[in-house]
Formats: structure tokens, sequence, C-alpha cells
């Protein structure tokens, strides 16, 4: 199977754990106004690449991916699921650490050959890097022309399906920071049991010269760049949404586990005058 290819880094520090050979694939149904590789959206000047040719690459710098392994991302690499299927099928077979770097866009919830695909994947893929670029509905579509309807349906699915998650939220001032929006975020990914990290990362402009290259219009010429400080305050955000949802989940399984126990306390208590009326009947 040949995959469609936009390039290849070798030593990727940015993408999962330790350091990972990083296989950037063609292809992305959203237009992320923040977007720094928008030469990824489409298949055009795409580079055939077979998961024989890829391996070669990680055999060649085996020693420094000890600790880590192979990213795969984009664009958005499940647009090309079956062949990331037959990547992830054959480092695991190898013993190679292997994480999804996605939007989740292409996910299909309501289409069962589909997750019969997505399942396959799933089974030889370790860590899902799962970027959530809004939580509001409107604004998401505003930023990215794409609902996220089945974007938290996938964080939800993966979630189900036991897979460790690592959230990426993009923060762009003024459009991906406001405070309520960040708690619903954080409040969405604490009913999520699987979310093992959180990184808010501040939007930069260091693709805009790709933008003119390629002639088109950069979407977000007059916003500036976040800084750290910005991104962690969001972070903070983010997590006390978190732990909202955390201490409320918290709650209620504590109420679930009283109503049992009194359930069950009144079974007995019933049980036992039960047999205490028919001892008085039989005397």
């Amino acid at each position: 199977m040949v995959g469609k290819l936009h390039s290849l880094e070798s030593f990727g520090t940015v993408d999962g754990p330790g350091i990972r050979l990083v296989v950037f694939l063609k292809g992305c149904p959203m237009r992320c106004a923040y977007c720094h590789n928008p030469d990824t959206w489409t298949m055009e000047g795409a580079k055939d690449i077979t998961v024989d040719r890829i391996m070669e690459e990680y055999e060649k710098k085996k020693p420094f991916y000890k600790e880590g392994g192979i990213t795969v991302t984009g664009g958005e690499p499940l647009m090309q699921l079956d062949f990331i299927t037959e990547l992830f099928t054959e480092a695991h077979k190898r013993k190679i650490h292997t994480c999804l770097d996605t939007s989740g866009a292409p996910f299909k919830p309501d289409d069962p050959e589909y997750l019969e695909k997505i399942d396959k994947l799933l089974e030889v893929t370790d860590l899902v890097m799962l970027d959530i670029k809004h939580i509001d509905p409107k604004k998401h579509k505003e930023l990215t022309k794409r609902p996220n309807d089945n974007i938290l349906k996938f964080a939800e699915y993966l979630n189900e399906k036991d897979v460790t998650i690592w959230i990426r939220h993009v923060v762009v001032p003024g459009i991906t920071d406001d405070e309520e929006s960040l708690l619903d975020l954080g409040r969405f990914i604490g009913k999520l049991k699987n979310v093992k990290a959180l990184d808010a990362l501040p939007y930069h402009d260091m693709g805009k010269t790709k933008y003119e290259q390629l002639g088109i219009e950069y979407p977000l010429e007059d916003v500036e760049p976040a800084t750290k400080e910005q991104a962690m305050e969001a972070r903070e955000t983010i997590l006390k949404g978190f732990k909202e949802s955390r201490l409320e989940l918290k709650k209620q399984a504590q109420e679930a586990k009283k109503a049992q126990v009194e359930e069950e306390t009144k079974e007995t208590e019933e049980a036992k005058e039960a047999e205490e009326a028919q001892e008085s009947e039989e005397q």
C-alpha cells in the first residue's frame, strides 16, 4: 500500500513521548484559520511512500528512538486510514510505540464499516494526541469551517475503547481563549477517564510565509501570537473545568454506591421480614 506523504521529520521531540520519527501525511478536511501547514491540505505535490520505506528510515536512527517511536500527523492522518493501520501494525510487530496526532475530523460515528476500520487502527495505536480546536460548535465552525460534533464523539469513542489520550488546544488570543469555552473544554475532557495529558499551545504565525507562497490570504493577519504566559493561563482555566468535572463524577459515583448499599440493605431487611413472617405462620 502507498501513502501520500508530505514529509518526514527524523527527530521529533514534541509529537509524543521521547524522540520520534514523525510522518506528515497529506490531506485535511478542515481549514483552521491558524494552520501553519496549509501545504498539507490537498494531495497536490504528495510523495508516494510505503510502510517498508518508513521502517527503513526508522531503522537508520533506531538507537535514538529507544524511548520514543513513530508519530503520524498531517494534514489529517485519518484521511489515509488504511495506510496508517498498515504502518502501525508493522510498527507493533517490531515493538515500536505508535502515536496518532489527529483532529478527529474524519470520524464517522454512525458508519459501522468505518468503525470497524477505526477499531483495527486503535488496536495498534498506543497513544492518540487529539487536537480539540474549540469546544463551542458555532465558534469551531467559524475557526475550522467544519462542525465539531463528530470530533467530540471521537474523543468519547477513544475513551470507550480504553485508548490513552493526550489533549491539545491551540490558544489563539480573542478566538480560542475565552474563559467559559476553556472551562467547558475542561469539563468535557474531565469526563474522559483516559486523558493523561493536556497541552495548551500558544498560537504562532510562523506559517504565514507558506500562505504567501501558495497565494492564499492569511486569515489571522491582525492577530498577535500568544505568549507562553497566555497559554499557561488558558491551561489553568481548562484544568479548573477538568477538576470540576472529575469532582462531579466522583460525587455521582459515591451517590450511586450509596444508593446501591441502601437498596441492598432494603432487600436484606425485606427478606428477613418475610422469613420472620413465615416462621410466625408455621408456629
